[in-house]
């Protein structure tokens, strides 16, 4: 079978990627080693995660807000095989509804591993043999898979990834997480609500350490109001793991030895490139200094016509960001001029209350020397805020000194993930502070602090502070 297209790997830049090509004309096929569509992302990432947070909040909301709503219970206990079995229902959900999609579209799914045997025949391993079929084009979307240290052996019982956190069949007594990243916190954020205590180790001076500096301060002082633990400049040397326990150690910047014990570990220091098994040298695909598939501007790869989108890719490791590229390769192979704007993809932290941001942070523009206004509201201060008991956060606008141009918004509260959006589309079509001020938003919204926050940059006239 002879394609136009070829995507190896479902996952949200995969699917997209195969979708927009088809609805472009291309004769495409989709590769997918494992028997579930939607990669990471839809099976061990993203949307179980988001589920088991949503799970959780609702037990913590019943156990620390009903009773000021009115609202009186008894006996509430956490069920966390139903938590699972839930998320795993959302999961299968979602899948189901990529299958649709696929056959909506008539992209022919193969599944196995493929890899290249040249660079126009990919063959595809599978459970009932090999198959080999030919494209004249490739994108390779084949994701990322959990890191870990050299000095810990991941077991899978005790010391886990993410991915193990995912279907746990108990609530820890005590979780340590090595990692003060996103899916560190997210995932500690699950089991800290549900009565866990949470203990951070990193390597770093601070919590969601890539993000503007003010929110990690904020999400720190919430989080430790949940139980959680902070230690900072730490240098995790071994764990082992004895019965059910797990013994962590660590050298604290001064050098000395500290050890900390769990009955389970939370390995997460990051993710890189999935590339084995890929045949990438019989294709003459190269990589760069740090194993990801090297691109240029337009995502091919060092061999004409294999494109790569993705985790596998230079870039942060979003799922949204793989979506933006799979679009951005199918419509530049079919002779269009697509556009991503890296600097304006969104990053989320999906605590309570959430934490969001899209352009430069105020440590960059101190660090490019440029001249920056900046305006902040809190959420404290918002009507919407107070009815719903979300107190914690704010709203911060970075905004060009000379211009008025937003330059950067970072946001921890309520439904922040929800309110960057707000955020990118202005960015995008590069509004001033004073622009976002002067449209109206409803009252009462939690969108009011970024009008908020706006005002404040703009002539520090915020009307409600």
């Amino acid at each position: 079978m002879t394609y136009d297209v070829v995507v190896i790997g479902s996952g949200p830049g995969g699917y997209v990627a195969a979708i927009r090509c088809a609805q472009l004309g291309m004769k495409t096929a989709l590769v997918e080693k494992y028997t579930s569509l939607g990669g990471t992302c839809l099976n061990v990432g993203c949307i179980p995660s988001k589920a088991l947070l949503d799970s959780s909040e609702h037990y913590h909301n019943a156990a620390h807000a009903f009773k000021a709503h009115g609202i009186e219970l008894k006996d509430l206990k956490a069920n966390i095989k139903q938590m699972i079995q839930r998320k795993g229902d959302v999961v299968s959900k979602t899948v189901d509804g990529i299958n649709f999609l696929m056959k909506k579209n008539k992209i022919d799914v193969y599944t196995g591993l493929g890899s290249f045997l040249d660079k126009n025949t990919i063959q595809i391993a599978g459970a009932d043999g090999n198959k080999t079929i030919t494209t004249k084009k490739t994108i390779i979307a084949t994701g990322s898979k959990p890191s870990s240290l050299p000095s810990i052996a991941i077991d899978k019982q005790r010391i886990i990834t993410s991915t193990e956190a995912l279907n746990l069949t108990e609530i820890p007594k005590q979780m340590i997480v090595i990692g003060g990243g996103v899916i560190g916190l997210e995932l500690g954020s699950v089991y800290a609500r549900l009565g866990t205590k949470i203990t951070v180790i990193e390597y770093l001076d601070s919590i969601i350490p890539t993000m503007d500096k003010a929110l990690g301060r904020e999400l720190q002082k919430v989080l430790k109001g949940l139980g959680f633990e902070f230690y900072f400049n730490h240098k995790v040397t071994g764990a082992t793991v004895k019965g059910k326990e797990v013994s962590v150690k660590a050298d604290d910047k001064l050098g000395n030895s500290v050890e900390f014990k769990g009955d389970y570990c939370l390995v997460s220091v990051g993710r890189k490139p999935y590339t084995e098994g890929l045949g990438l040298e019989k294709a003459g695909v190269k990589l760069d200094e740090r194993g990801r598939i090297a691109v240029n501007d337009h995502l091919e790869t060092s061999v004409p016509g294999i494109y790569a989108i993705g985790d596998v890719v230079r870039g942060a490791m979003l799922a949204h960001k793989a979506e933006e590229e799979g679009v951005f390769v199918a419509e530049y192979m079919a002779g269009q001029k697509p556009h991503i704007n890296y600097n304006l993809i969104p990053g989320v932290v999906y605590t309570w209350p959430e934490v969001a941001a899209v352009g430069f942070t105020e440590e960059q523009l101190k660090e490019q020397g440029r001249a920056y206004k900046t305006g902040s509201f809190p959420f404290k201060a918002l009507g919407r805020a107070r009815a719903s008991m979300d107190l914690d956060g704010f709203v911060k606008v970075l905004a060009d000194k000379g211009t008025d141009e937003i330059l950067g918004v970072h946001i921890i509260g309520p439904r922040a993930a929800d309110m960057i959006a707000e955020a990118v589309v202005a960015m995008e079509f590069r509004a001033s502070a004073e622009d976002v001020s002067r449209m109206s938003h409803a009252h009462p919204t939690y969108t009011e602090a970024f009008k908020e926050a706006c005002l404040a940059a703009t002539e520090n006239r915020a009307l409600h502070m």
